[in-house]
């Protein structure tokens, strides 16, 4: 059977994100809903690293024969501590808008200078491979909290992840662009370089 990529998501968004990345690896992405697999996994690691591969690995003991990817992705806030951090999905309540959650963040930052503002977006890519192997990457974009909520291309936090180099909010960044810099795709693409050496023909 041709090897597949099961990525541990039933986020659309990050679907196309994580889709267009690896499309040259030349192996079909299915996320875990696409294959039937529908389950609750407790991510009770300290780190992002932990908690990309307590996915993994559970999605890979009902899929052995595929490659299972997972990742765990937050937003550090320095002037906060790096919150929310690890909690990011789940600061303010699981289901709470990300509208809301936004909102919260700036207004805790209200009257907080631009060069205290500084924070990241980290994304830690676990893979567990069909030879019971597993690998885990870093990825990271750094930039500031912005002063409002712009831009409808991104999700969840991208509206206010202003990215001074680029002069914008990963929000309002170009899908092609945004997958050049953002966490994620820096993340994927280590990984990436690790899948292509280690399936190279």
């Amino acid at each position: 059977m041709k090897k597949r990529i099961i990525f541990a998501t039933g986020n659309q968004d990050k679907m196309k994100e994580i889709q267009m990345i690896l499309e040259d690896l030349g192996l079909p992405v299915y996320s875990m809903k696409e294959v039937g697999i529908d389950i609750n996994i407790e991510e009770n690691g300290m780190t992002f690293e932990e908690n990309a591969l307590i996915k993994a690995e559970a999605v890979s003991r009902l899929l052995p024969g595929d490659i299972i990817l997972a990742d765990d992705s937050g937003l550090e806030i320095d002037y906060l501590d790096k919150a929310p951090g690890i909690y990011s999905a789940r600061f303010a309540g699981e289901d709470t808008s990300y509208d809301i959650k936004n909102r919260i963040l700036l207004d805790r930052l209200e009257g907080v200078p631009d060069e205290k503002r500084t924070a990241r977006f980290v994304c830690a890519i676990a893979a567990v491979f069909p030879d019971g192997t597993s690998e885990t990457v870093r990825g990271t974009i750094e930039g500031i909290i912005g002063h409002e909520i712009i831009g409808d291309n991104g999700f969840g936090y991208d509206p206010i992840f202003y990215v001074p180099e680029i002069g914008c909010t990963t929000g309002q960044m170009d899908p092609k662009k945004k997958n050049e810099l953002s966490h994620r795709g820096v993340g994927l693409r280590k990984m990436k370089k690790i899948m292509e050496k280690k399936y190279k023909e």
